[in-house]
Protein backbone atom coordinates (compact mmCIF):
# COMPACT_ATOMS: atom_id res chain seq x y z
CA UNK A 1 0.00 0.00 0.00
CA UNK A 2 1.12 3.78 -1.03
CA UNK A 3 2.05 5.89 2.09
CA UNK A 4 0.93 8.85 2.81
CA UNK A 5 2.10 11.67 4.30
CA UNK A 6 1.36 14.85 2.71
CA UNK A 7 -0.68 16.01 -0.34
CA UNK A 8 -1.31 19.30 -1.81
CA UNK A 9 -3.68 18.35 -4.91
CA UNK A 10 -6.51 19.77 -6.61
CA UNK A 11 -10.08 19.85 -5.15
CA UNK A 12 -12.88 18.17 -6.35
CA UNK A 13 -15.98 19.19 -4.79
CA UNK A 14 -19.31 16.72 -4.79
CA UNK A 15 -21.91 18.86 -3.29
CA UNK A 16 -24.24 16.38 -1.96
CA UNK A 17 -25.13 14.29 1.42
CA UNK A 18 -25.59 10.89 2.25
CA UNK A 19 -23.89 9.10 -1.03
CA UNK A 20 -23.77 5.77 -0.68
CA UNK A 21 -21.62 2.88 -1.88
CA UNK A 22 -23.99 2.23 -4.78
CA UNK A 23 -23.65 6.00 -6.21
CA UNK A 24 -19.93 5.63 -5.80
CA UNK A 25 -19.35 2.28 -7.58
CA UNK A 26 -22.51 0.56 -8.77
CA UNK A 27 -23.37 -3.03 -8.46
CA UNK A 28 -23.27 -4.22 -12.11
CA UNK A 29 -19.30 -3.17 -12.28
CA UNK A 30 -18.27 -5.61 -9.01
CA UNK A 31 -16.99 -8.55 -11.18
CA UNK A 32 -14.04 -8.81 -9.81
CA UNK A 33 -11.69 -8.86 -6.74
CA UNK A 34 -9.29 -7.17 -8.50
CA UNK A 35 -8.23 -3.46 -7.00
CA UNK A 36 -7.99 -1.65 -10.58
CA UNK A 37 -10.43 -1.07 -12.78
CA UNK A 38 -12.96 1.03 -11.20
CA UNK A 39 -11.98 4.36 -12.01
CA UNK A 40 -13.79 4.65 -15.54
CA UNK A 41 -17.00 4.01 -13.28
CA UNK A 42 -16.74 5.91 -10.39
CA UNK A 43 -19.58 7.71 -9.75
CA UNK A 44 -21.33 6.36 -12.87
CA UNK A 45 -24.81 7.18 -12.60
CA UNK A 46 -24.08 11.00 -11.83
CA UNK A 47 -21.16 11.35 -14.66
CA UNK A 48 -22.51 9.67 -17.91
CA UNK A 49 -26.07 10.19 -19.46
CA UNK A 50 -26.50 6.55 -20.41
CA UNK A 51 -26.69 3.69 -18.27
CA UNK A 52 -22.90 1.54 -18.11
CA UNK A 53 -22.18 -1.89 -17.76
CA UNK A 54 -19.18 -3.54 -17.67
CA UNK A 55 -16.53 -3.72 -20.47
CA UNK A 56 -17.98 -0.65 -21.71
CA UNK A 57 -15.99 2.12 -23.76
CA UNK A 58 -16.48 5.03 -21.47
CA UNK A 59 -14.72 6.97 -23.31
CA UNK A 60 -17.43 7.15 -26.37
CA UNK A 61 -20.35 7.72 -23.54
CA UNK A 62 -22.17 10.88 -23.53
CA UNK A 63 -21.03 12.77 -20.44
CA UNK A 64 -22.56 15.01 -17.87
CA UNK A 65 -21.33 18.50 -18.35
CA UNK A 66 -23.02 19.78 -15.02
CA UNK A 67 -21.23 16.56 -12.96
CA UNK A 68 -17.60 18.13 -11.21
CA UNK A 69 -15.76 14.85 -12.70
CA UNK A 70 -16.20 16.33 -16.36
CA UNK A 71 -15.14 20.04 -15.81
CA UNK A 72 -11.64 20.93 -16.95
CA UNK A 73 -11.16 23.02 -14.13
CA UNK A 74 -11.45 20.08 -12.05
CA UNK A 75 -9.33 17.65 -14.05
CA UNK A 76 -7.00 15.92 -11.64
CA UNK A 77 -8.20 16.44 -8.28
CA UNK A 78 -6.97 14.19 -5.96
CA UNK A 79 -8.76 15.11 -2.38
CA UNK A 80 -12.85 14.97 -2.81
CA UNK A 81 -14.53 17.27 -0.76
CA UNK A 82 -18.13 16.17 -0.01
CA UNK A 83 -20.93 16.19 2.51
CA UNK A 84 -22.26 13.95 5.49
CA UNK A 85 -22.59 10.70 6.04
CA UNK A 86 -20.67 10.09 2.49
CA UNK A 87 -19.63 6.11 1.52
CA UNK A 88 -23.26 4.83 3.70
CA UNK A 89 -25.11 1.96 2.21
CA UNK A 90 -23.52 -1.24 1.54
CA UNK A 91 -20.19 -2.34 2.91
CA UNK A 92 -18.43 -3.02 -0.52
CA UNK A 93 -14.89 -2.44 -0.55
CA UNK A 94 -14.86 -1.56 -4.09
CA UNK A 95 -15.67 1.92 -3.13
CA UNK A 96 -12.28 3.48 -1.80
CA UNK A 97 -10.88 0.66 -4.73
CA UNK A 98 -12.80 3.04 -7.56
CA UNK A 99 -11.57 6.20 -5.61
CA UNK A 100 -8.38 4.93 -5.51
CA UNK A 101 -8.12 3.90 -8.82
CA UNK A 102 -9.64 7.48 -10.34
CA UNK A 103 -6.96 9.11 -8.21
CA UNK A 104 -8.76 9.93 -4.86
CA UNK A 105 -5.98 9.77 -2.43
CA UNK A 106 -7.92 12.26 0.24
CA UNK A 107 -11.41 12.89 1.40
CA UNK A 108 -12.78 15.92 3.17
CA UNK A 109 -16.33 15.76 4.97
CA UNK A 110 -18.17 16.21 8.33
CA UNK A 111 -18.63 12.27 8.92
CA UNK A 112 -18.91 8.55 7.18
CA UNK A 113 -19.87 5.71 7.38
CA UNK A 114 -17.92 3.35 9.64
CA UNK A 115 -17.25 0.46 7.35
CA UNK A 116 -16.71 3.08 4.07
CA UNK A 117 -14.15 5.09 6.64
CA UNK A 118 -12.25 2.17 7.96
CA UNK A 119 -11.99 0.37 4.54
CA UNK A 120 -10.41 3.65 2.95
CA UNK A 121 -7.50 3.41 5.68
CA UNK A 122 -7.00 -0.21 4.45
CA UNK A 123 -6.51 0.93 1.14
CA UNK A 124 -4.39 3.76 1.46
CA UNK A 125 -7.35 6.68 1.42
CA UNK A 126 -6.90 9.42 4.23
CA UNK A 127 -10.66 10.42 5.18
CA UNK A 128 -10.08 13.86 7.01
CA UNK A 129 -13.71 14.89 9.40
CA UNK A 130 -14.15 18.34 9.58
CA UNK A 131 -17.14 20.07 11.15
CA UNK A 132 -19.74 20.91 8.86
CA UNK A 133 -18.62 24.98 9.12
CA UNK A 134 -15.20 24.15 8.08
CA UNK A 135 -16.38 21.72 5.44
CA UNK A 136 -18.97 24.85 4.35
CA UNK A 137 -16.41 27.13 4.02
CA UNK A 138 -14.03 25.12 1.65
CA UNK A 139 -16.45 24.57 -0.55
CA UNK A 140 -17.07 28.23 -0.51
CA UNK A 141 -13.39 28.99 -1.33
CA UNK A 142 -13.37 25.65 -4.42
CA UNK A 143 -16.31 27.81 -5.90
CA UNK A 144 -14.80 31.60 -5.38
CA UNK A 145 -10.98 29.98 -6.06
CA UNK A 146 -10.60 27.72 -9.42
CA UNK A 147 -7.97 25.75 -9.60
CA UNK A 148 -7.59 25.93 -6.07
CA UNK A 149 -5.09 23.56 -4.00
CA UNK A 150 -4.89 22.81 -0.28
CA UNK A 151 -2.49 20.37 1.79
CA UNK A 152 -3.33 17.98 3.71
CA UNK A 153 -0.27 16.97 6.05
CA UNK A 154 -1.47 13.70 8.12
CA UNK A 155 2.01 14.10 10.59
CA UNK A 156 0.84 17.37 11.65
CA UNK A 157 -3.03 16.82 11.01
CA UNK A 158 -3.85 19.88 9.45
CA UNK A 159 -5.76 20.80 6.52
CA UNK A 160 -4.81 23.75 5.27
CA UNK A 161 -5.34 26.38 2.24
CA UNK A 162 -2.92 28.94 1.00
CA UNK A 163 -3.68 32.45 1.68
CA UNK A 164 -6.44 31.11 4.13
CA UNK A 165 -7.45 28.86 7.30
CA UNK A 166 -5.68 25.93 8.13
CA UNK A 167 -7.81 23.45 10.20
CA UNK A 168 -6.80 20.41 12.64
CA UNK A 169 -8.12 16.86 12.18
CA UNK A 170 -8.32 14.09 14.48
CA UNK A 171 -7.31 10.51 13.26
CA UNK A 172 -6.84 7.33 15.64
CA UNK A 173 -3.30 7.01 16.21
CA UNK A 174 -2.87 3.39 14.86
CA UNK A 175 -4.18 4.27 11.73
CA UNK A 176 -2.32 7.12 10.98
CA UNK A 177 0.89 5.12 11.86
CA UNK A 178 0.09 2.77 9.23
CA UNK A 179 -1.17 5.52 6.57
CA UNK A 180 2.39 6.47 7.18
CA UNK A 181 4.25 3.63 6.91
CA UNK A 182 2.29 2.37 4.17
CA UNK A 183 1.10 -1.03 6.05
CA UNK A 184 -2.43 -2.62 5.26
CA UNK A 185 -3.73 -5.24 6.51
CA UNK A 186 -1.13 -7.61 4.84
CA UNK A 187 2.14 -5.66 5.44
CA UNK A 188 1.02 -5.36 9.34
CA UNK A 189 0.77 -9.32 9.18
CA UNK A 190 5.01 -9.22 7.30
CA UNK A 191 6.32 -7.63 10.11
CA UNK A 192 5.78 -10.98 12.30
CA UNK A 193 6.78 -13.04 9.08
CA UNK A 194 9.70 -13.98 11.26
CA UNK A 195 7.54 -14.98 14.42
CA UNK A 196 5.07 -16.66 12.03
CA UNK A 197 7.74 -19.11 10.64
CA UNK A 198 8.80 -19.36 14.23
CA UNK A 199 5.53 -21.16 15.24
CA UNK A 200 4.99 -23.08 12.34
CA UNK A 201 8.23 -25.16 12.52
CA UNK A 202 7.35 -25.43 16.21
CA UNK A 203 4.06 -26.92 15.15
CA UNK A 204 5.03 -29.22 12.73
CA UNK A 205 7.45 -30.45 15.44
CA UNK A 206 4.71 -30.48 18.53
CA UNK A 207 1.79 -31.94 15.70
CA UNK A 208 3.17 -33.73 12.78
CA UNK A 209 0.07 -35.46 12.07
CA UNK A 210 -1.39 -31.84 11.53
CA UNK A 211 1.24 -31.65 7.93
CA UNK A 212 1.38 -35.03 7.05
CA UNK A 213 3.88 -36.23 9.04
Amino acid sequence: MEAFTKLTALVGPLDRANVDTDAIIPKQFLTSIERTGYGDNLFDPWRYLDTGYPGQDCSQRPVNPKFFLNQNRFKGAKILLARRNFGCGSSREHAPWALLDYGFRALIAPSYADIFYNNCFKNGILPVVLSEEQVDALFRLVEERPGLEITIDLETQTVSVPDGPSYHFEVDAFRKRNLLEGLDDIGLTLQHAEEIRGYEARRREQAPWLFGG
